[in-house]
């Protein structure tokens, strides 16, 4: 006989974490929490400064996207969490909510409770903000939220006041009120150490009885019977084939590459697609794995004067000094990680709304590099310097997930068409080139030792929308240096059009019993770093399902 639970929830990350303990607060109600990855127990996950090391490691699903036509046909790099609260054990840890405007542009859709007065509630319900404490923050959450306060280097003030002298206006807190203008990153640290989804919310809940949480369980299709999800097969590392039933919902929270092949593979998808796989189709929803969007940066650098980076930390005997620092003096790198500032604008294709960002880090990457970030045993060591991330925010294109075949266990096709507008094409270059601008300054004099792509300065970032993106020399340094940031989303978008997936409730179209509850269901990205939005995602999923 399977085992029989309340709730089921499908992946142990950001969301799944979260919805894991707010569902499991009623003794009464039973939950399983499902997570194809491990235990979330090294000291690689807790330490902040040791952030790079987990990428191409046993904590990441290793994904990579299909050529990228317009980036030289290069094959980009997609990590994602597999260990208990998924990406969110593993990434830079930057807590961005993103704009008001994403918010009510959801609503603007026809998405009742999803505007920004709706959801500011969920975002303070599970914050423990160390620094702020007003009408946009919370304090007594479980999820702590705080500016590097242990340590961070003198590049990040240069940076912020470098913005300043370019025309950015000062921003202290670039999650309240206003978005735009540079201050410090906020990030989920607590104490010196990684706040994940696991730490926050899974790891205390996990003491409860009527919480079961199974690792290295792969789930492999959702049981639908009579367009009712009744439960899920899983594939385990120790029990071989198993299966397991719920009495009320079926909640998947795989995440935007994740919870579109689940849903695929148990029939739920393109009518179209699925047959040509040999997959008998359930419900015919051809939303399912289209509307891919992510966030893409790329380094604009300078070595420095001063060796007080990161670059020069990465060397033996430094590394041994940060371990000393870290766990006796409870300060140095090991504190942070790859970043330490922000700053948000807009280009002149957007002047009345942010549309990059600029992610500062103390490291510098080298002229000619053109591997991944993650890569960082090729970054010089013998010289210290920082860069600047340009990033857009707001892609118009347009990607899929779709199957590579019918087995569960087969990664799936990644195709993000990044660049596929040439309007991204436009913002990515002015940004670039704003971002050269700053790192020219008179902050960073005191700092800045060479530029590392002097061919991206410009006395005219106005007037780039119209230039020809073929010949600028800006997206020429994009095509071989961008990458992604990781933030996939929106391939299982909320709404009520033809392709919207779930309705805004989060309840599958034409699946009784089955929702989604991660960041697959935003319509459109949100303007900044995501994890944050993934928390009010799964807050207000957990209110909806109770």
């Amino acid at each position: 006989m399977q085992p029989h639970y309340d709730y089921i929830i499908v992946g142990a990350g950001s969301a799944g974490s979260l919805l894991a303990a707010r569902l499991s607060e009623d003794p009464a109600t039973t939950v399983l929490l499902v997570e194809a990855g491990g235990p979330a127990k090294s000291w690689l996950i807790d330490t902040p400064g040791a952030y790079m090391k987990l990428h191409k490691s046993k904590y990441d699903w290793g994904f990579w996207s299909e050529p990228q036509e317009q980036l030289l046909n290069r094959r980009l790099y997609l990590p994602r969490g597999k260990v208990l609260g998924g990406s969110s054990s593993t990434n830079a840890m930057a807590y961005v909510r993103g704009n008001r405007a994403d918010y009510d542009d959801w609503a603007a859709l026809g998405n009742k409770g999803w505007s920004y007065d709706d959801v500011l509630p969920y975002f303070k319900k599970s914050e423990d903000n160390e620094n702020l404490d007003d009408a946009y923050h919370g304090r007594g959450g479980e999820l702590r939220v705080s500016y590097p306060n242990r340590f961070r280097t003198p590049f990040s003030t240069a940076f912020i006041e470098a913005c300043v002298q370019s025309g950015f206006r000062r921003n202290d807190d670039t999650n309240g009120a206003e978005q735009a203008g540079a201050g410090l990153f906020q990030f989920t640290i607590r104490d010196g150490k990684r706040e994940s989804g696991y730490t926050a919310f899974l790891k205390p809940a996990m003491r409860r009885p009527n919480l079961t949480v199974v690792t290295g369980t792969h789930t492999t299709e959702i049981i639908i019977e009579k367009d009712r999800a009744i439960g899920i097969r899983a594939l385990t590392q120790v029990r071989g084939k198993v299966e397991y039933r719920c009495r009320k919902e079926v909640l998947l929270a795989a995440g935007a590459f994740g919870s579109p092949q689940l849903l695929m593979v148990s029939g739920v998808g393109a009518r179209e697609e699925l047959e040509g796989h040999g997959i008998a189709c359930k419900v015919d929803l051809p939303g399912v794995g289209k509307n891919l969007q992510d966030h893409l940066f790329v380094p604009v650098g300078c070595t420095a004067k001063q060796n007080v980076g990161q670059n020069t930390s990465m060397s033996l005997f430094s590394q041994a000094k940060s371990v000393a620092q870290y766990y006796l003096a409870k300060t140095g790198f090991l504190n942070i990680g790859p970043l330490e500032a922000v700053a948000y604008g807009s280009t002149s294709l957007s002047p009345d709304r942010v549309d990059f960002q600029f992610q500062f880090s103390s490291f510098h990457m080298g002229p000619g590099y053109t591997t991944d970030f993650h890569d960082y045993k090729t970054f010089p060591q013998d010289q210290d310097g920082f860069s600047i991330l340009p990033s857009l925010l707001r892609p118009k294109s347009r990607g899929t997930v779709s199957l590579s075949s019918k087995d569960p266990l087969d990664p799936p096709v990644i195709q993000p068409n990044f660049f596929a507008e040439e309007d991204d094409r436009k913002v990515m270059v002015e940004a670039v080139r704003r971002a050269a601008d700053v790192l020219a300054a008179p902050a960073f004099d005191v700092y800045r030792d060479r530029a590392l792509h002097p061919q991206l300065r410009t006395s005219a970032s106005a007037q780039l929308a119209t230039n020809s993106i073929g010949d600028s020399a800006a997206w020429e340094h994009v095509q071989k240096q961008v990458e992604t940031i990781y933030h996939p989303v929106g391939t299982c978008k909320m709404g009520h059009d033809a392709m919207a997936v779930v309705d805004d409730e989060l309840r599958v179209r034409g699946v009784e019993g089955l929702r989604v509850i991660d960041a697959s269901i935003m319509p459109t990205i949100v303007s900044g770093n995501t994890n944050a939005a993934v928390y009010m995602i799964a807050e207000r999923g957990s209110a909806l399902v109770l």
